[in-house]
């Protein structure tokens, strides 16, 4: 974990409540895949936990929906401006457990740390087939950025409006992709669909409410196989394996 004053290049709208943060900050050394930031806000107590879409040295992008005041606030600034970042937090996903070919699947703002993901499994040589959910077509993001990296993408949207009616779920079943090892990062009642539904094994990334975000308050704690977990600090991403519904 460190603590690093970004400055903000780019703060841009990318869907409906949606928004592109990118930060530099030339002694960033860059994050693991599925790891996430806590953001420091005038005014306000308690940091806001964010999930990062890319990292690499120097540069940071966070893409983060607009749900209340704290991120109200963040899609207000504008380049130039300058935020107190926690990074490094959690325990990311798991590049090497996919050995040929990876499925990747995201709900609402939960795609966004699969990107990173994605650019890393290409990277190894690997084939990524991602599968992307939404309520409807204006809340669709990042889709065009993961075909541009070279993944296969379906999106999915609950109303019909783009893409194959239904969840996330459905896409998997008509298409049945080739994969030997699945991602999966989105609200609750999505993963808990694709853990029941989705076979083989995977990881997924917890969402959770966050007091420190950094394991020592054990507000976001969750029960797995091997007994209660933190998310913040031993997740959020937890194999399949190990995870209680």
């Amino acid at each position: 974990m460190m603590e690093m004053k970004f400055k903000i290049t780019e703060n841009s709208l990318l869907g409906k409540d949606t928004w592109r943060m990118v930060l530099e900050n030339p002694d960033f050394p860059g994050m693991e895949c599925g790891q996430f930031v806590n953001v420091a806000l005038e005014g306000k107590f308690l940091r806001r936990p964010i999930s990062v879409c890319d990292s690499s040295r120097g540069r940071l992008v966070l893409v983060y929906k607009t749900v209340g005041e704290g991120t109200a606030m963040m899609s207000r600034m504008a380049a130039g401006d300058v935020l107190d970042i926690l990074t490094g937090l959690g325990h990311g996903f798991t590049v090497d457990s996919c050995r040929g070919a990876a499925l990747l699947l995201g709900g609402g703002v939960g795609v966004a740390p699969l990107y990173q993901l994605a650019r890393r499994l290409l990277e190894k040589g690997r084939k990524v087939t991602v599968v992307l959910g939404f309520n409807t077509a204006s809340e669709v993001v990042l889709r065009d950025e993961f075909a541009a990296l070279g993944a296969e993408v379906h999106v999915a949207t609950m109303d019909g409006s783009l893409g194959t009616r239904g969840f996330v779920t459905d896409v998997v079943a008509a298409v049945r992709p080739d994969y030997d090892f699945y991602y999966a990062c989105g609200p609750k009642p999505m993963e808990k669909a694709v853990y029941q539904s989705v076979e083989g094994s995977g990881e997924i990334s917890l969402e959770e409410r966050m007091g420190c975000g950094t394991g020592i308050c054990y507000g976001c704690s969750c029960q797995t196989v091997l007994g209660p977990k933190r998310i913040c600090k031993d997740g959020p991403v937890f194999r399949k394996e190990e995870i209680q519904w």
